[in-house]
């Protein structure tokens, strides 16, 4: 009969005087080389021998749920892994005929539909000004039951430093919720706010607390409800926003991401997220353009410690984008298992999911001149201008575009347009708990608060039909039929590929 404390306490002995199981990005077991205060340090090792960490290695009967309370049964016996105030994406209510979910295993409840405004005041040629947003949040906030609003520091996107500068989306929005009565007190339970934090390297335990100072002092509030790490602190594939899904270990090993003592570990991460949480200036914190692994680090790193786990993972999700579904992000959110939220963002594929680009291609694909002339001089979109489109070409790729012909043939056939059928699926997806839409106008802002709030949900026929299209090729905005014989390893914005 092996003890497991005892097994437990060699381990940690042993990984005292070793290196075995330090990684750069991960140093659950690199005591001596954290930040952690002598009382944490002996919380995470309680923990740890308790079977909240270990236990999962060694396949102990608590190995899932430690440090949270015990799962509550379905009907069918099924135990929810309940971590938490409940199970990630149940209804909590309806306001306004719109729904309201539970965010992860938080208190923090979002609605079905939020408010993408990574454009809001940009210098972006059809970018919606101060006077536009104020009315979409007096439209969708106050009056037709959406609560959510996401935003960032480097926000708007895209900044000339002139007529738009990073920090000014969180201004305006602070402006707003001055001027509404919205910023402290009760009435800032109305609103919720999501704001990032710039990834990468500046992700490190100071940053965290400047930055989030610095988002807070913007808008003009005494707490974030949900701050997040705007793209991993640690190298993975998709923070490029290129075509590539392959890990790449010679990027890894870069200077980068190695100097200096490497990436901010998932450990340091999670005790600067709970000293935010400590000082009541954030509810709650997750990822966005992550991953399975970087999902699991940190709920398994956070509650090894004692310590709140993330809520929320954000991530690229559309018709032509189902990857969250199938490669490991669903299974490790689902309330079952790790209990997060997933926000999806471009739903609509940068505007290719609204059909306006069917029957002409965007500026940059187009080879003839005279037309290249005149998209440039009446852009529909972002896709009709050479600098912000070139990062977007996984969009525009071959594959997603014979797709997109598709999903539109099955949308005339259910009597919807393209954009209603986009968003209404992604709403009825089991991993979303809330879509970010942006938008340039009123109008189609009244378009998808009418989407969300449909009583009915598609019919399983047309789910089937997008499921059948979706089969012939389920990655399609990652596949290319130009990649040329000189590009040497490198994609269309000079990503590694494959």
């Amino acid at each position: 009969t092996i003890n497991i404390n005892t097994v437990a306490a060699a381990i940690l002995l042993s990984v005292s005087t070793t290196s075995a199981f330090t990684t750069p990005s991960s140093n659950i077991f690199r005591m001596s080389h954290s930040p952690i205060d002598s009382e944490r340090r002996r919380q995470s090792v309680q923990v740890m021998m308790a079977g909240g960490f270990l236990g999962g290695i060694f396949g102990g009967e608590n190995s899932s749920n430690t440090v949270a309370n015990a799962a509550t049964s379905t009907g069918s016996n099924a135990k929810i892994n309940n971590s938490g105030k409940g199970p990630t994406n149940e209804i909590i209510k309806k306001v306004n005929g719109m729904n309201q979910r539970r965010l992860g295993g938080s208190d923090i409840i979002v609605s079905e539909l939020g408010l993408g405004t990574q454009r809001w005041v940009s210098s972006d040629f059809n970018a919606p000004n101060k006077d536009d947003i104020f009315k979409f949040m007096d439209y969708a906030i106050l009056d037709n039951g959406v609560n959510l609003i996401d935003t960032a520091e480097q926000y708007p996107i895209p900044s000339d430093g002139k007529k738009a500068q990073e920090g000014d989306s969180e201004l305006a929005i602070g402006e707003w919720m001055k001027a509404r009565g919205l910023s402290n007190g009760e009435s800032r339970k109305k609103v919720v706010i999501a704001t990032k934090i710039t990834g990468g390297r500046n992700v490190t335990p100071k940053n965290i607390k400047a930055d989030c100072a610095g988002s807070l002092k913007r808008l003009g509030t005494d707490y974030i409800d949900v701050y997040q790490l705007h793209w991993p602190a640690r190298y993975s594939p998709q923070t490029n926003w290129g075509q590539s899904l392959a890990y790449d270990i010679n990027a890894d090993k870069n200077p980068y991401w190695r100097s200096l003592g490497g990436p901010t570990s998932f450990e340091d991460l999670c005790l600067a997220m709970q000293d935010l949480i400590d000082e009541g200036k954030i509810r709650g914190w997750g990822m966005c353009n992550d991953n399975a692994y970087g999902l699991t680090g940190c709920t398994r790193t956070a509650k090894a410690l004692g310590v709140t786990p993330p809520c929320s993972l954000q991530g690229d999700f559309s018709l032509i984008d189902r990857k969250s579904e199938e490669n490991g992000v669903a299974e490790a959110a689902s309330p079952y298992n790790e209990n997060v939220g997933f926000m999806s963002y471009n739903a609509l594929a940068g505007g290719m999911l609204t059909g306006k680009y069917m029957n002409k291609p965007a500026a940059l694909d187009n080879n003839e001149r005279a037309k290249i002339t005149e998209a440039l001089e009446n852009p529909r979109g972002r896709m009709d201008e050479f600098g912000w489109s070139r990062t977007l070409y996984r969009y525009r790729t071959e594959a997603a575009q014979e797709a997109i012909v598709e999903y539109s043939k099955i949308a005339k056939d259910a009597g919807m347009t393209l954009t209603e059928l986009s968003q209404r699926w992604t709403r009825q997806r089991s991993l979303i708990t809330t879509t970010l839409v942006g938008h340039s106008n009123i109008d189609q802002l009244k378009e998808s608060v009418n989407y969300f709030t449909k009583s009915q949900p598609l019919s399983d026929k047309v789910m089937w039909e997008i499921d059948r299209v979706h089969m012939k090729n389920r990655l399609p905005i990652f596949s290319s039929n130009r990649v040329g014989k000189d590009w040497n390893g490198e994609g269309e914005i000079g990503e590694t590929i494959p």
